[in-house]
């Protein structure tokens, strides 16, 4: 079994998975603190790791109904993310593993991301293609087997500048929803009209990649043209059309993706799967499910940061002996350019 820590961000995460992806336990415990904030603080993430995770992992041993002595090794996000969040991850995770004298497994956050896909009870096997659409990380890839070294994953497309969960928010707080926003602005949009108003969806983009940006400057200027009664008037219509904007970028360029990849009905180049928190907005599941066959949505809480994909991802990641770990550190931005 691994027992595997998540602190990449604001989310403190443990969780225990078997050798074959069987979930025994995949706890999360949220920090209800940065809404005040309208945003992510790194600093008081990081406190707020230093005190949840001893109680977190405990929860996540006693769920799984195990102990460390029944561990066989240990897993935790090396990076990308929040240098300090990711640094109390690391730390916990070097002193369980030397404790017990076991192996330490660094993974690569986006490579957990994807292999939140290989988990049971309804795995997908390589090769396939993967939208990762989250507050942090936007990108477009093709997973040509379960590891993370050169060739296995192959890049694609990715953002130019905001991540799609960042222009959900950015949008939410214009709207006045608050943070953190992906959520309430969906919710307001299921009263608007999603043509209501024309936001651009990155076109002129170049290859695969996406660029938000100017969507979230387009809904700027139109709250700011509408006046501020008529914005409140039709803030559902401004919801639903930053949505659509948002769920078409990303659409289009996965519909691109898969044209290129080439193949007929039915091939394996048409397998598509999408993860990050965003994977979860009903709207953009129910478009992409329109362009494949059979589309691969992991759960929910497999979806936003968690522990059980980096476990996932441990399972196909040479393990560092004990000590070789001992003067592992963490990384704020990718290790690997994808």
């Amino acid at each position: 079994m691994i027992l595997a820590l998540e602190t990449s961000c604001d989310d403190t995460c443990a969780a225990v998975v078997t050798a074959d992806g069987v979930i025994r336990s995949n706890v999360i415990s949220s920090q209800g603190v940065h809404d005040r904030y309208g945003g992510v603080v790194p600093e008081v993430a990081s406190r707020h790791h230093l005190e949840l995770t001893g109680a977190v992992v405990e929860d996540a041993l006693a769920r799984a109904g195990t102990t460390l002595g029944e561990v066989d090794a240990i897993a935790v996000t090396q990076g990308p993310g929040l240098v300090g969040a990711l640094l109390v991850g690391v730390a916990t995770a070097k002193a369980l593993a030397a404790a017990y004298a076991l192996p330490l497994v660094p993974v690569d956050h986006l490579h957990g991301h994807v292999a939140a896909s290989f988990l049971a009870p309804d795995p997908l096997e390589p090769p396939f293609l993967i939208l990762i659409a989250s507050g942090g990380h936007t990108l477009l890839a093709r997973v040509n087997d379960h590891g993370w070294s050169e060739g296995s994953i192959e890049l694609l497309g990715r953002t130019l500048d905001d991540a799609a969960g960042e222009a959900f928010d950015k949008g939410a707080r214009l709207l006045g929803l608050g943070y953190p926003g992906g959520a309430a602005l969906e919710r307001l949009a299921r009263d608007g009209d999603p043509h209501a108003f024309a936001f651009p969806s990155g076109a002129k983009v170049p290859r695969l990649d996406v660029s938000f940006s100017g969507l979230k400057t387009a809904l700027l200027y139109k709250v700011r043209d509408l006046g501020e009664e008529e914005a409140d008037r039709r803030r559902a219509d401004l919801a639903a059309s930053f949505q659509h904007a948002i769920v078409e970028t990303l659409a289009r360029r996965v519909e691109q993706a898969l044209a290129r990849e080439g193949g007929g009905s039915g091939s394996r180049s048409e397998r598509l799967s999408i993860g990050g928190g965003v994977a979860a907005n009903g709207p953009l599941r129910e478009r992409l499910a329109q362009l494949v066959p059979d589309l691969h949505v992991p759960a929910r809480e497999l979806c936003t940061d968690n522990a059980a994909m980096i476990a996932s991802a441990a399972r196909y990641v040479a393990p560092l002996p004990f000590p070789s770990y001992l003067g592992l550190d963490a990384y704020a931005t990718g290790e690997r350019a994808l």
